[in-house]
């Protein structure tokens, strides 16, 4: 091996949902360790500036908007990639929606639009990569999971169920395209701050709660997200296939704290 197990230098990564939150973090991480990146989301002002800092660390990237909800517009994302590069090592889904509402409350509309983007984006998206990594014998592809895949949290049934979804998808796809080659995997993020969520967990109960029931006793840096992502995207992760690697300070560990 030319290179160490952790260099991802030569491999070439697309991150949809990477111009922001988790996604931008990933991608940062991936290219501080070596690896050409793409990352697209539906946004083109997000997608020029993430490729600008992309270009600025001296890696190679393209400016491709996709929209998980539409097979085409990832097609033709895996088409220009290819058609630039040659090859997709790497895959990371990080296109993602959610929304809080009472169970009893939800419509079938909010429901079906956040299966749509969560678990039906990321088969999409799968599906189309997966086949050029299957006839190269080679691929990693990440999904993004949740604590919610392995724990209710109130008021997010919807999110929870197609995160519970993702998680199975993972380990199917992990059965079935592993002797190709292709290992595919699935991190789950704890509560990490955001803009998105700054507020909720410094302003609300309920983020009182996530931090009392995380034992390192505080929210994670999206940036800690970017050592298991470099790793599973790596050639030290070669037998590591349908693993679910949560990243959460002690979340899913945790019972009386105090």
């Amino acid at each position: 091996m030319a290179f160490g197990p952790l260099d991802l230098s030569g491999r070439v990564a697309v991150v949809i949902g990477g111009t922001s939150g988790i996604g931008r973090a990933l991608v940062d991480g991936l290219v501080q360790a070596g690896a050409d990146v793409v990352a697209s989301s539906r946004r083109e002002a997000e997608v020029e500036a993430t490729a600008k800092a992309i270009e600025a660390a001296g890696k190679r990237t393209l400016r491709v908007p996709c929209d998980v909800a539409a097979r085409a517009s990832i097609q033709s994302l895996h088409d220009e990639v290819i058609k630039a590069f040659g090859k997709a090592d790497i895959l990371i889904n990080c296109a993602g929606r959610t929304k809080r509402t009472p169970t009893i409350e939800v419509s079938e509309e909010e429901w079906n639009a956040i299966m749509e983007t969560n678990l039906t984006g990321t088969l999409r998206a799968c599906q189309v990569f997966g086949r050029s990594m299957i006839a190269k014998k080679y691929g990693r592809i990440i999904n993004i999971a949740s604590l919610s895949s392995f724990v209710a949290l109130h008021e997010v049934a919807a999110y929870a169920a197609s995160k519970s979804a993702v998680a199975s998808l993972t380990k199917s796809l992990a059965v079935e395209w592993g002797k190709h080659g292709v290992c595919v995997n699935a991190i789950a993020p704890g509560v990490f701050r955001t803009a998105l969520n700054q507020k909720l967990l410094d302003e609300t109960p309920r983020g009182a709660e996530f931090l009392t029931r995380t034992p390192m006793a505080r929210f994670g840096k999206v940036e800690e997200l970017a050592g298991a992502a470099v790793f599973l995207s790596s050639d030290a992760a070669s037998f590591v296939n349908g693993e679910i690697l949560t990243v959460d300070g002690g979340f899913l560990a945790s019972g009386v704290n105090q």
